[in-house]
């Protein structure tokens, strides 16, 4: 049995005065157990709603989601979630901030060193752990998002664009950094990216969704030896017979939406409703910048 089963989900967002607006429709795929699977599609597909459904923070309108043989109806702590912006806790250490989950179970004092110790190593983040996010570079608190989602041992970690707020000269090392990572903590990973060339390097399959109610494209199978080689022409062949994909994909029908003044196309797709990562990444910005801003000062 395969760990993770989408079945026949579809997912319906209603606007004001509008058409309701069917987001995906009748989507099944599987996904086994140690696999590294990306979600690739135009903006707009469903890739982030799907993983939304997949954490247990929205629910299908049909079908089900089911995990281990367990089904999905709400976060829990067998699926690890990983924001575009790494979304730590800005008033926690490094440490408090992978201890946080354990904590939350209850673990003992001793337990929880001990996972801390394997984490710490995996993630080369010893000597940094009583600093604070404020204090770390994008990739480190990419590292620590990524060990604080796995500290409780999730069946799964899902990846929200993991790598989207780094700047493109930094983003094939972290890429190689979360590969190591995730293979050293040997976890099955569902991930959305926009970029084609990530997909290649990090992925075993990359499951192609239409803008047209997030149909799957195609689901391409990945067949190259780790670690990847850019340079290769195996690894090329893969980047543009994804390309094309993504490009027919997107002009297969494009999602028209209008998005109410003062509102996100985000906003949007959560039928106009202000997300709890949106509201959080708010707060996280201002704290960062009073933090920043009264240092300045000093």
């Amino acid at each position: 049995m395969a760990l993770l089963e989408v079945k026949g989900i579809t997912k319906i967002f209603t606007q004001k005065k509008k058409p309701a607006h069917v987001v995906l429709e009748n989507m099944s795929f599987t996904v086994e157990r140690g696999q590294y699977v990306s979600l690739l599609g135009p903006s707009g597909c469903g890739k982030t709603t799907l993983l939304t459904m997949l954490g247990g923070f929205l629910t299908p309108d049909e079908g089900q989601i089911v995990l281990a043989g367990n089904k999905v109806e709400r976060p829990g702590p067998d699926r690890g979630f990983v924001f575009q912006n790494y979304a730590l806790f800005p008033w926690m250490t490094v440490k408090e901030n992978i201890l946080y989950s354990l904590k939350v179970k209850k673990l003992s004092k001793k337990e929880q060193n001990e996972r801390l110790q394997e984490l710490l190593e995996i993630s080369h983040l010893f000597g940094s752990e009583n600093k604070y996010p404020v204090q770390l570079s994008g990739g480190m608190q990419q590292r620590v998002a990524v060990v604080r989602a796995l500290a409780s041992r999730p069946e799964i970690l899902l990846l929200d664009e993991p790598l989207g707020a780094i700047d493109f000269q930094m983003r094939e090392l972290l890429q190689e950094e979360l590969a190591a990572l995730v293979q050293g903590a040997k976890t099955t990973v569902v991930m959305v990216t926009h970029d084609v060339n990530e997909s290649v390097y990090l992925s075993d399959r990359v499951i192609v969704m239409s803008a047209h109610k997030g149909q799957i494209v195609q689901d391409v199978y990945i067949d190259l030896d780790r670690p990847r080689d850019r340079q290769s022409e195996g690894f090329k062949a893969y980047v543009s017979e994804l390309t094309e994909l993504v490009r027919q994909a997107f002009h297969e029908k494009v999602v028209d939406i209008e998005i109410p003044p003062g509102f996100t196309e985000k906003d949007a797709n959560y039928n106009n409703q202000i997300s709890f990562t949106d509201a959080y990444n708010r707060m996280t910005s201002k704290y960062t910048n009073n933090v920043t801003n009264t240092r300045v000062a000093k």
